[in-house]
């Protein structure tokens, strides 16, 4: 072999041609002197391969690759089939208990699966990996070619002595559960966006809310109350707010507690006070939507979606709690402070001639924290 200085400095380095005509066990054995690997020990669990207690050792590490599968398999069934949304105490069916056990049950599975995971590379690693103590003497400088070329023997090296190869069973399982598990992971990820907001155009559901009234029939405004009791004038003192929720009157009790408890059902009503209401600035087009010195206003927060509703009467601001937002009622409910960049959407309200709020329209814009590029 030619010699020309090295990684080492010390010894005599291979040519290209040198290398090219080595084996992988020689450019080991090469790569680990030039490296000044000294191997203190080194034992192979099954020197002799395809013995039972070989055999017995995959059986156990394949377990875990296929209880990860399996786990991972229960997540992906779990999240996209099991019902996950609201269901009141009492519900037929036993809806409130299978809602209360959606997020258990997605985490056990998913949290389960990324256990086998760890299992069963822990456990090939214990059982049949060459056990080997190797110390190396450090040095300083940049790699040559030859340290890169023995480098890449040693790591394929390592593969080979793992047995990797020849365990098939081993192999099959460990990548059924690493497929499922990233699988599930995948979903888990991108699983707001498949469904399409979209779908249903004009009656799409981030455009529609319980607010709507499709045949003409009044939406009036609810408290939540045990009883069914309707807003009325007379119900807010100057300066106080409520929350209202819609109600029809052709709704089952089931329709009119859906309604009530959808994310974009909750309105604050709002009652001025005299003097405030005289300045109040309205939006271009919504000039008409209040009733006097009533305003009604989403509850919901532009920022994050949290309940704003926190109301100070001297200077007529609604504040949200989570993220201390403040939205002006004397315009628009514009906000003023805080990271909302929105108003809060208002909602079209008027009285009948039995003496109650109702709406005359859904919301004309978005509730909640949506449509970005839209500020006040």
């Amino acid at each position: 072999m030619s010699g020309h200085g090295g990684s080492t400095g010390q010894r005599p380095q291979p040519s290209d041609a040198d290398l090219a005509r080595l084996s992988r066990e020689e450019l080991v054995r090469l790569g680990s002197a030039l490296d000044g690997v000294t191997i203190a020990h080194r034992e192979d669990p099954f020197p002799v391969p395809g013995t039972r207690a070989e055999k017995r050792a995959e059986r156990k590490v394949a377990l875990w690759f296929i209880i990860a599968a399996l786990a991972g398999l229960g997540f992906l069934a779990a999240y996209l089939f099991w019902p996950y949304e609201y269901a009141p105490p009492g519900s037929p069916g036993d809806r409130h208990l299978l809602y209360q056990l959606y997020t258990p049950i997605i985490g056990v599975l998913l949290g389960s699966s990324v256990f086998a995971v760890g299992g069963g590379t822990i456990a090939y690693a214990r059982n049949l990996l060459p056990h080997e103590t190797a110390v190396q003497e450090r040095h300083i400088g940049g790699s040559s070619e030859v340290d890169r070329v023995t480098t890449s023997a040693i790591l394929a090296d390592s593969g080979a002595g793992s047995g990797i190869g020849r365990r098939s069973l081993i192999k099959r399982s460990a990548g059924f559960g690493a497929a499922v598990l990233g699988a599930g992971l995948g979903l888990f990820a991108l699983g707001g966006l498949i469904r399409n907001p979209w779908k249903g155009g004009a009656h799409a559901a981030l455009w529609v809310t319980p607010w709507a009234s499709d045949n003409g029939e009044p939406v009036f405004l609810r408290y939540d109350a045990e009883q069914l009791t309707l807003a009325r004038p007379e119900d807010l003192a100057a300066g106080s707010i409520a929350t209202v929720f819609p109600y029809k009157r052709s709704w089952s009790a089931q329709e009119a507690h859906d309604a009530m408890y959808a994310s974009n059902s909750p309105v604050m009503l709002i009652r001025l006070l005299p003097e405030q209401a005289v300045r109040v600035v309205q939006r271009r087009g919504q000039v008409d939507f209040h009733y006097g010195d009533f305003y009604a206003y989403s509850k919901i927060c532009t920022h994050l979606g949290c309940p704003a509703s926190l109301y100070e009467a001297q200077d007529a601001r609604l504040l949200c709690p989570c993220h201390q937002s403040q939205f002006d009622m004397l315009e628009y409910a514009k906000p003023i402070f805080g990271p909302a960049t929105r108003a809060l959407p208002q909602l079209h309200i008027a009285v009948n001639d039995e003496g109650y709020f109702y709406a005359k329209g859904d919301f004309i814009e978005p509730v909640g924290p949506a449509f970005w590029e839209r500020r006040s």
